[in-house]
């Protein structure tokens, strides 16, 4: 292990979106209820189940805009898979930090649909990217693992994407448009666009803070 990285042991879990403290309810709830065949590997690959949903609605919407209703399925899925997992292993004391850890961000999954202009949602996706690298480079140096930002978090872009999914069913592909840029390529690109910053700004506010860490320790 690398000289002042956080043992595993130590890493705290910051989750200070909107919908944690009712998401956490209905997570409590579940586990309490969930049959003892029902086991976190089998739940991440539920979540994997959903995110496949996903990726095939989108891919297949290319045929219909009904086939998002498969990515609509997906999502909760998804969400189902992805929460629980992590929450139930919690809850039996059986976590598996490392193998957990991986595997739950790995599994993640992003859909391409015919609305989006590939160009686009590529810079959404550098965005995505961006923040993930950020969350898992602060956890290794910092023992964080940030799960939300703005009092955003994974529930929050869910339903998001969510609502984006459903106004792709309403719009036809490059319809409504914002000057002279479709309407959903502006807001993926916007979304994007800010993701990216808000890496840039996280990333300096981390570095302040390892500075003045390191010049403490100096004395």
């Amino acid at each position: 292990m690398m000289h002042g990285s956080p043992a595993r042991s130590e890493l705290r879990r910051i989750q200070e979106n909107w919908l944690a403290k009712s998401e956490r309810r209905v997570l409590q709830w579940l586990c309490a209820r969930m049959p003892a065949s029902i086991t976190p590997d089998r739940l991440t690959a539920i979540g994997m189940i959903g995110a496949t949903m996903v990726f095939g609605g989108y891919i297949a919407s290319n045929l219909g805009h009904l086939w998002l209703l498969l990515s609509l399925a997906g999502y909760v899925v998804q969400w189902f898979g992805d929460s629980m997992d992590g929450s139930l292993a919690r809850y039996r004391k059986i976590e598996r930090p490392s193998y957990g850890y991986f595997i739950d961000h790995s599994c993640d999954g992003i859909g391409l649909s015919p609305y989006v202009t590939m160009n686009i949602a590529m810079v959404a996706l550098a965005g995505y990217l961006l923040m993930s690298v950020h969350t898992f480079l602060a956890a290794r140096v910092m023992g964080e693992l940030r799960l939300s930002y703005l009092a955003m978090g994974p529930t929050e872009l869910r339903l998001f994407l969510i609502l984006l999914t459903i106004a792709m069913m309403a719009i036809e592909p490059g319809g409504d448009r914002i000057w002279t840029i479709p309407a959903l390529d502006a807001l993926v690109g916007f979304i994007g666009a800010a993701l990216i910053c808000l890496f840039i700004v996280q990333t300096l506010l981390v570095a302040r803070t390892l500075a003045r860490v390191d010049s403490n320790a100096d004395r």
